[in-house]
């Protein structure tokens, strides 16, 4: 290999010499074979450039686009927790989401948050390397169009230099753990601060902040990474990890004047180590010295450009032999800046390096083609992915929430069914039982009404066993009798008992008041002479019509009496009813005749002197006497057989009479209070259970009323779900968009 001599500096246009001239004609005529094509295409492409976007913009849109796209599906994912978060809560809704859900998409938020505060920091990144005063500086500012970093003889850059734009209009430092703004006006000043700061060291960042109105390329998320000479240090690794590894790209800057050096290959293993496949361009910088002599420039260029693709196939082995050409350039940047500057300032462009401007030109398209395409799919890739990641699994938790909304909603319909049939039939058969209850009700109140009225019957049939079996002294005194005639149980003892009793569901009750029915029984238990005058008289009229006669009956008409009623032993509470009025009977008949007899003469004294008379007259004295003997030893017999024994069966017999009398004057009236007792019971029963139905039924209305309620909800819910699951499908169509659009390569 023929090496070009070393040389301290490059001459510069302006004093070349005719030689040099010279060099520059032939190294035109040399390579137009291989750069005429290249010439015509890049003439288009800078016509096309000037009309179309330039490729950075490619970063930028993919950049707004998927920034676009996470906030939306932020967005989406805030709403899908709120949303699961206020169902999980529901109470009245079964579960139909899990705490874990919750958890889960929640956690999705924070992670798209996080993502989305990453993608707004992204920017494309190129990292220049090389030895020191290679010219990574020039290369940057030639590529910058503008003399930002210092460069030339004097000014090494002795720390890393990190340049991006800022939407202000002054430059500013900012030091690397410092957030102090350093105002930088001109490149001097750059210059000065950066070597006047003692702090900084190789290792150290400087993030110089230029405005987009001095350098367009910084407006598309350019970062442009100078660093210092990879041979004043060993700590090679910390700068990679440091510094390189979210690098899009890598631009070697070497010396055409020489070849490349070990310690330049070494760093660019070690990157290869840490990166897979890293984007590395080299540049043979300060080309503009083969002009000196054009007959080997050639055979140098030669040789430059197999080394370079041998150290980027073969060592690195980061691209093929067919796109190494697209990677190597041969570029003087020093003329670069020179000529953009003064057609900047408005000034003439130099002449004489047109070839190695094109080079460069040739350069910075590949570059832009190189990196905004790596940039995306470095920087924007593995997000998409996790984007799709995310919008699935979130998709798949609407999807299972609407599932389960919909069996729940589906159960909810067939309860409601359930209980809608459930009312209806409670209707009918209510209104069957009313019809049935009623009929049912009289049948029972006239089969109680009869059956109180047989056992009443049966009652008063078997009163005088009652009667019988009851037994106390007995005495005719009226202390003794009242007494004696006082109820068996006491009211207060028949209240104890009565709480004693367990109350039953129903018992027919009814109080005869035996006391109170009997208070005006009037016993007579003294001695009455079978065959005397007041006995047959009752014998033969009955009781009340010899009474009546007895005491003398003037006028039915008139209900005065001349003569009073026997005194009781014991006093009467109420009064005897009056006596019914209405036509006279032969009964009464009788009765007046006897009573206008008795009314001639005295009852007694009259009346023996008639009949003895009569019958002495009739059977003779013998007769009369023998049958007055009879009758007198009856009357002692009878007389002396009255004992208190036969006083206390005259009393029972006397009370048994009377109250049986008293007794079958209240059946009819018993049997119908029992009767309508059992009625309003029945029907206080039925109303009741009617009562009972209408709480059952108001259950079933408001159990109802709640059903639908749920139904409405979990339509909501089931919408609301099949919403969010459809748009987290549209949300996965758009990164399958962006994905096709920015990620694959294109064919």
């Amino acid at each position: 290999m023929v090496e070009l001599g070393q040389v301290e500096s490059t001459p510069s246009v302006a004093n070349l010499d005719l030689n040099q001239h010279r060099g520059d004609l032939n190294e035109m005529s040399l390579l137009f074979s291989r750069c005429n094509s290249i010439v015509t295409v890049k003439k288009d492409k800078r016509h096309m450039a000037e009309v179309n976007a330039s490729p950075l913009k490619h970063f930028v849109t993919a950049k707004k686009k998927i920034n676009g796209i996470f906030e939306q599906l932020g967005a989406y994912i805030q709403e899908s927790a709120s949303f699961l978060e206020d169902t999980h809560r529901n109470a009245e809704l079964d579960p139909v989401t899990t705490e874990e859900q919750v958890l889960d998409v929640k956690g999705y938020l924070s992670k798209v948050r996080g993502i989305s505060e990453v993608l707004a920091r992204r920017h494309m990144k190129v990292a220049f390397f090389g030895r020191t005063s290679n010219g990574k500086s020039t290369v940057i500012n030639a590529m910058l169009w503008d003399k930002v970093l210092p460069s030339g003889i004097g000014h090494t850059t002795n720390c890393f230099l990190r340049v991006e734009g800022t939407d202000g209009h002054e430059a500013f430092l900012l030091t690397e753990g410092s957030e102090e703004k350093k105002s930088v006006k001109t490149v001097n000043q750059l210059a000065h601060a950066l070597h006047q700061d003692e702090q900084l060291h190789a290792g150290s960042l400087v993030s110089v902040m230029w405005p987009n109105s001095k350098c367009p390329l910084l407006k598309d998320d350019l970062v442009l990474m100078d660093s210092p000479g990879i041979d004043v240090t060993t700590e090679l690794d910390s700068w990679i990890d440091k510094f390189c590894l979210d690098a899009d790209v890598f631009v070697l800057v070497a010396n055409s004047e020489s070849t490349l050096m070990q310690t330049e290959k070494q760093f660019f293993h070690k990157v290869s180590e840490r990166l897979s496949r890293p984007n590395i361009f080299i540049l043979n910088n300060r080309w503009d010295a083969s002009a000196s002599e054009p007959e080997y420039m050639e055979e140098v260029r030669r040789q430059h450009m197999e080394r370079c693709t041998s150290f980027l196939v073969d060592e690195l082995g980061v691209v093929d032999r067919a796109q190494a050409g697209d990677r190597i350039f041969f570029v003087s940047a020093k003329e670069v800046l020179s000529a953009r500057v003064q057609k900047a300032q408005g000034m003439p462009e130099g002449e004489g390096f047109q070839v190695r401007m094109f080079e460069f030109q040739n350069f910075e398209r590949r570059f832009e083609e190189c990196i905004s395409q790596s940039a995306v799919k470095t920087k924007f890739e593995q997000h998409t992915v996790r984007a799709k990641q995310i919008a699935e699994a979130v998709r798949l938790i609407m999807d299972s929430l609407h599932i389960a909304a919909q069996e729940q909603r589906i159960y909810c319909l067939e309860m409601r069914e359930e209980r809608q049939d459930r009312l209806r039939f409670i209707d009918k058969q209510l209104e069957l039982l009313a019809q049935d209850y009623k009929l049912r009700i009289k049948q029972i109140t006239e089969e109680v009404e009869r059956q109180v009225s047989t056992a009443m019957a049966e009652e008063i049939r078997r009163l005088s066993v009652l009667v019988d079996e009851y037994q106390m002294d007995f005495h005719p005194s009226p202390v003794v009798l009242k007494v004696y005639k006082n109820p068996l149980l006491p009211v207060s003892a028949r209240n104890q008992i009565d709480m004693l009793v367990p109350r039953q569901c129903f018992s027919l009750s009814y109080d005869l008041n035996c006391d109170k029915l009997c208070a005006d029984f009037q016993e007579d238990i003294e001695f009455h002479f079978s065959l005397g005058w007041t006995m047959l008289v009752n014998r033969f009229l009955g009781p009340k019509n010899s009474r009546r006669a007895l005491m003398g009956y003037t006028s039915w008409e008139s209900k005065s009496c001349s003569v009073q009623r026997p005194i009781p032993l014991t006093p009467a509470n109420p009064s005897m009813p009056p006596l019914p009025q209405g036509s006279l009977t032969q009964e009464e008949l009788m009765v007046s005749m006897v009573t206008g007899l008795a009314s001639l003469t005295s009852r007694t004294s009259m009346g023996i002197l008639v009949v003895g008379g009569v019958v002495w007259k009739a059977v003779g004295w013998r007769l009369i006497a023998l049958s007055f003997g009879l009758y007198g030893l009856l009357y002692v017999y009878e007389r002396l057989t009255w004992t208190t024994k036969a006083k206390e069966r005259a009393f029972k017999r006397q009370f048994v009479e009377y109250a049986s009398e008293k007794l079958q004057l209240i059946i009819s009236y018993t049997g119908s209070n029992c009767s309508h007792q059992v009625q309003q019971e029945l029907s206080g029963t039925f109303a009741h259970l009617c009562q009972q139905v209408d709480i059952t039924r108001d259950n079933l209305e408001q159990e109802i009323a709640a059903m639908n309620k749920k139904v409405e909800a979990l339509e909501s819910l089931q919408s609301k779900a099949k919403l969010l699951r459809n748009k987290a499908g549209w949300l996965d169509s758009e990164l399958n968009m962006f994905t096709h659009q920015y990620l694959q390569p294109s064919r």
